[in-house]
């Protein structure tokens, strides 16, 4: 099946485009039939072989949803835009699946400190006994060494 789409040309970070008919199975930078344009993003400059982009319209090749964009601007085809789909890299959506899961731990630790704001009353009693038994217990370790030394006197 022959497609016209978009081939990448130009240098890095200033993208150009050249508009070619090829096999759809092909490489986007392999071989490519015939060369129907080109196509500069920056300066929106268009250039376009019209007769024979319908003459491979006729023929049967199917655009590129891209390309088919470009043509309805121009008024090349006839119809409404189509919604182009960029599908994301496998790296991406790793990295988008890490920062999910590091998302949903915040949220339960905010939850837990949540709770323990809830009941911030029973803490602070809790603290409270466990600060005057550590007390109590440092007074009478210092208190029976006193009632010793007294007792060898």
């Amino acid at each position: 099946m022959l497609t016209i789409r978009y081939q990448r040309i130009g240098k890095k970070n200033h993208a150009q485009y050249k508009i070619v008919v090829a096999e759809k199975s092909f490489s986007v930078k392999g071989k490519f039939v015939e060369s129907l344009g080109s196509y500069d993003p920056h300066s929106k400059e268009t250039i376009l072989k019209e007769d024979r982009i319908k003459h491979w319209l006729e023929v049967g090749a199917q655009c590129s949803d891209s390309v088919h964009n470009l043509l309805v601007s121009k008024g090349l085809v006839e119809g409404k835009k189509r919604k182009v789909n960029i599908p994301k890299p496998a790296e991406t959506e790793e990295i988008e699946k890490s920062e999910e899961k590091e998302e949903a731990v915040d949220e339960s630790s905010k939850e837990d400190s949540v709770k323990e704001e809830d009941q911030p009353a029973e803490t602070e009693e809790k603290e409270k006994k466990e600060v005057s038994k550590e007390a109590e217990k440092k007074e009478e370790k210092s208190a029976e060494p006193e009632t010793k030394e007294e007792d060898k006197k």
